[in-house]
């Protein structure tokens, strides 16, 4: 009978020799590693250090979208410490509820796409991932291969073509370039905003030829950088050609049919998808279109190391949005509506261990020491910071006591001009710390590093908030509209109290979409677009008595109306 001996828990030794114990455990074939204790932004510093001694892709799955955008801030204070000079990538949710009847932001399809895109040509990410994002399917390499559309100087394009090939790809046309996913086309210039760039880009023609790529500023309109090329990528995650589209239809009335699905809702579906193109929430009918199931491990590179942060709490969150799928795919389903089913938009979390099992050298960073002895484990000793927040004279004694102890002591702050502050004050509390400009989420003391990390609320208490990415105004009131039937009332924050009557499908001189057909007093009606919901909010009121409809026109009729949409916004 032969034994395996089991590699007892490690707990001493210098930072960087632990680093490369773990370094070489993901080299070799085993289970998992596991790093044990790292707790607040000290995960961060310890990935930053594994990613410096070798440079191989790392895909880091967090339990949900804040914790990630947590994560990422983080990692670029860190790298920028190690002086790592690539910046790590954030790959985000769509902050959605599943199968809500709407479509992610351009700007967060954009940088999906863009992710996706460079992990398709082999970029070596650094990659921070929310669970669900990595558990939702995603568009298929091959067919985002056909919808990019790669542009260099001197080459051969047909200004017409080009116009079309933006057009297909889902950009709007505009007659200046301000907002992501627009284009305009102003004799031989085109401009266009992608949804994951930073800057929209002008392409400029002689002729036929491609003569100058440059970035430029929304603002301004001045050209700020010159390119040699640029790889022109769908704005939305459905983009579909007409193949598609009639392959789409028929697997939609396949499926209507075995499902009994409501007639009235199917032709009002196939109308849009026949005529419009572009809707509300046709994302989550992209299996009916797609004829392979791809996720994002499909993108990864074999070589990938996959860290898992906090397991206990990953399975946890998985079962939480497994138990959400199912419910608001039954919703769905007793409504008569047509939907892809949940195996077909997302992998279980058995697929999803299962797909991260293929990696060699996966890595579990957990706060707990729960192993008291395992392989190919390894536990570190960090120390939180002592709360010291405006007790200046307790946080003096602790700096000098660090200092006694041999531990470098840096403070993070976020601005330069914080960075300038805190020395002065400390200039005059007379300490002598390194101070640095940088974001972290919680300092620490790593025991085996003798430092110390500060970040700068923890000495002076926070004054606001940091979010990676605000939500639209839209993305807060939409989900009182998910149920939205023909004769509830609505309160727009302009108008008053309107009576919606219908979603219609309606053509403009800029351009097409989805319009709510709200009623008002005197017959007149608001034809609002899908992207001014965030206006409007459910009528609630306190008795069952309908509320009179308002009446639109004035300026004093528009503050009334306003201060009424903030009342009823509180009630809701």
């Amino acid at each position: 009978m032969n034994e395996r001996v089991l590699t007892p828990i490690i707990e001493s030794g210098d930072f960087s020799s632990q680093v490369s114990l773990v370094q070489k455990w993901t080299e070799e074939s085993g289970p998992p590693v596991v790093v044990e204790g790292l707790r607040g932004s000290s995960r961060a510093l310890f990935l930053a250090k594994l990613v410096k001694i070798r440079k191989r892709p790392v895909v880091i799955f967090t339990a949900d979208q804040n914790r990630g955008e947590v994560l990422l801030d983080d990692l670029k204070y860190f790298f920028h410490y190690e002086k790592i000079k690539y910046q790590p990538f954030f790959f985000p949710a769509w902050e959605l509820l599943p199968y809500e009847l709407l479509s992610p932001l351009n700007e967060i399809s954009g940088e999906r796409l863009d992710i996706l895109n460079r992990l398709r040509i082999g970029d070596p990410l650094i990659l921070v991932v929310p669970l669900e994002a990595g558990l939702q399917t995603v568009m298929p390499r091959s067919v985002l291969e056909k919808l990019i559309l790669p542009v260099n100087i001197k080459m051969s394009l047909e200004r017409e073509f080009l116009e079309a090939c933006l057009s297909d790809n889902g950009f709007t046309r505009s007659a200046l370039v301000e907002n992501r996913g627009e284009f305009s086309v102003r004799g031989d210039i085109v401009d266009f905003f992608q949804p994951g760039g930073v800057n929209p880009v002008r392409i400029e023609f002689f002729g036929d030829e491609v003569e100058s790529i440059r970035e430029f500023d929304a603002l301004s309109q001045v050209s700020i950088n010159k390119l040699k090329a640029v790889n022109i990528l769908p704005v939305r995650e459905l983009c579909l050609n007409e193949i598609e589209k009639k392959h789409g239809v028929e697997a939609i009335k396949n499926f209507a049919g075995k499902n009994g699905c409501d007639r009235f809702a199917l032709k009002e579906l196939l109308e849009k998808i026949q005529h419009l193109g572009v809707f509300s929430g046709m994302e989550y009918l992209a299996p009916f279109f797609y004829s392979t199931r791809e996720s994002l491990f499909d993108y990864l590179h074999p070589d990938s190391l996959v860290v898992l942060e906090e397991e206990d709490q990953l399975q946890a969150k998985s079962e939480q949005f497994q138990s959400l799928i199912d419910t608001e795919y039954h919703s769905v389903m007793e409504n008569g509506d047509v939907a892809a089913s949940p195996e077909e938009l997302y992998l279980t979390m058995d697929e999803f261990n299962n797909y991260v099992s293929k990696f060699k050298g996966c890595v579990a960073l957990n706060t707990l020491k729960t192993s008291e002895e395992a392989e190919r484990t390894l536990a570190l000793e960090v120390k939180p910071i002592p709360l010291v927040a405006g007790k200046f004279d307790a946080f003096s004694e602790q700096v000098l006591n660090w200092q006694e102890d041999e531990n470098r002591v840096v403070v993070v702050a976020p601005t330069k001009g914080q960075v300038r502050r805190i020395h002065e004050l400390f200039h005059d509390w007379g300490l002598e710390i390194d101070v640095d400009l940088g974001r972290i989420s919680e300092g620490f003391q790593l025991i085996a590093f003798n430092q110390v990390f500060i970040a700068e609320h923890e000495i002076f208490g926070r004054t606001h908030k940091h979010r990676h990415r605000r939500k639209p105004r839209s993305q807060v009131f939409l989900r009182g509209l998910k149920d939205l039937k023909e004769g509830d009332f609505l309160v727009h924050i302009d108008y008053g109290i309107g009576l919606y009557q219908r979603t219609r499908d309606l053509q403009t001189g800029v351009g097409g979409g989805e319009f709510l057909e709200i009623l008002y007093a005197d017959d007149e009606k608001l034809y609002l677009p899908m992207e001014g919901l965030g206006l409007v909010q459910k009528y609630v009121g306190s008795t069952e008595t309908p509320p009179p409809l308002s009446k639109m026109g004035g300026s004093a009729k528009r503050k009334k109306s306003r201060k009424r949409f903030r009342k009823w916004q509180k009630i809701c």
